[in-house]
């Protein structure tokens, strides 16, 4: 089967790296590829709409796109929690929503094993760098790494985070300090500390060039075909005890048959 696609904010960093692949996936077909100037119309006949845009833009393009029955995949930052919630109650029974923080399955990975050790640790902060351009902060995929390390404390309540009222401590997320920075010459770099008695524990991912999404962009796309319901993070997309389900792009971008160890 092959899947239509349209995309919004086509001509920016990720969207050009979306619609190349999209060009040259034998399983997928470009609809439009939509700038700031393109009509919204410009989707219809399309099966699964990528929003790459801005957060000012990007809510009402996506509920454009569910209002003309498409799915949608979400690729701009800014998606709140209330956010994602208010669009939820206006999907339709065979629709779906997948957003995604971070196409990187490096991220996705670093962000589930960050959660998963902090129940060990109660002190916890997240370090977050970006190129200065990045107009949110913090990142999308800070706050989905602070979110899920708050849900995977629920049960042991919020991590140590003393003089929260000083601004220099950093913007806190479900109880856990993020710090971003922005500076000129980064691609985007995540650190999550983790200290205990004695001991400390860094997990860190770098994106080092923007073909690090490419993988997670195919898979994001061909699962939004049949996903139905609200989905966020790469990390549930793919097994985390193996291979992504997509598997990485081909030197042409067409899917492979079979699929090896995410690098």
């Amino acid at each position: 089967m092959t899947i239509r696609v349209a995309v919004t904010g086509a001509t920016g960093k990720l969207g050009s790296v979306a619609v190349r692949l999209i060009e040259q996936a034998d399983d997928l077909e470009l609809v439009a590829a939509l700038d700031s100037r393109t009509s919204l119309e410009a989707m219809r006949g399309a099966d699964v709409l990528l929003d790459v845009t801005l957060p000012s833009v990007s809510e009402r393009i996506v509920r454009y796109g569910l209002d003309e029955g498409l799915n949608v995949v979400v690729g701009t930052s800014g998606w709140s929690a209330e956010r994602i919630a208010g669009v939820a109650g206006g999907l339709g029974a065979e629709q779906g929503v997948i957003v995604i923080p971070n196409f990187s399955l490096g991220s996705a990975l670093a962000t589930s094993f960050a959660a998963q050790a902090a129940t060990f640790f109660d002190s916890i902060e997240i370090i977050e760098a970006h190129r200065a351009t990045k107009i949110d902060s913090p990142s999308g995929t800070a706050v989905r790494t602070a979110e899920l390390i708050g849900e995977a404390r629920a049960q042991v309540g919020p991590p140590l985070a003393p003089h929260s009222d000083q601004r220099a401590r950093g913007q806190q997320v479900a109880g856990v300090p993020i710090h971003s920075m922005r500076v000129n010459g980064l691609a985007a770099r995540q650190q999550v500390l983790l200290g205990g008695q004695g001991e400390t524990l860094t997990i860190t991912h770098d994106t080092l060039d923007s073909s690090a999404y490419e993988a997670g962009i195919l898979l994001a796309l061909r699962r939004a075909a049949t996903q139905r319901g609200i989905t966020v993070g790469l990390e549930n997309l793919i097994d985390l005890s193996g291979a992504p389900t997509g598997g990485r792009p081909s030197k042409t971008g067409a899917r492979p048959e079979k699929s090896g160890p995410a690098e």
